[in-house]
């Protein structure tokens, strides 16, 4: 099992050229294309992993190669700061089928639930990746609704369902 753990702006490299290969290895999974993501400056990137409560990356590590990747950002208005999501969650195909999603998003969740007054984890999940769906409906996210032509990739319109997950109680499922 890969060692999961925060990354850091030391961790920029690692995270760009993973980030970069899940991209291109499943295009239709992510809003992000990767010609754009490869566009980025180093430096964005590495500001987005600097240490901050409400806004953290999980990485999992084989070794010294970073495969796995979740992003949980806490809303931070007055009126939404009872919620948090998940963006960017992916395992490179190499990786799939050993569990290390499972494991990345199970350390999301538990982060999320320690987060004083967070309520609820939302996220978004492509209709063409059933996998991840399951993986979500196995842990307690349900749906709670579909967007139609969430996004076009090579001409082909894509739905999303969104998904949430009830943290006021322990097994995640609505009461």
């Amino acid at each position: 099992m890969p060692t999961i753990r925060p990354l850091a702006p030391a961790d920029t490299d690692a995270y760009h050229a993973a980030r970069l290969q899940m991209l291109r290895e499943a295009p239709s999974a992510f809003l992000t294309d990767a010609e754009e993501f490869a566009t980025r400056p180093l430096s964005a990137v590495a500001d987005r992993l600097k240490p901050n409560p409400n806004n953290i990356t999980f990485g999992a590590w084989d070794g010294p190669e970073l495969v796995g990747l979740v992003t949980l950002v806490r809303e931070d208005s007055p009126r939404s700061c009872h919620r948090a999501h998940i963006y960017g969650m992916g395992v490179l195909e190499r990786a799939q089928g050993q569990g290390v999603g499972g494991a990345l998003l199970r350390t999301a969740v538990a982060y999320a639930r320690e987060l004083p007054g967070v309520l609820s984890l939302h996220l978004d999940v492509m209709e063409t990746q059933e996998g991840a769906r399951r993986l979500y409906e196995s842990l307690g996210f349900q749906v709670w609704g579909t967007e139609p032509n969430a996004m076009c990739v090579g001409g082909q319109l894509l739905q999303a369902h969104a998904m949430w997950l009830d943290l006021s109680t322990p097994s995640g499922k609505q009461a």
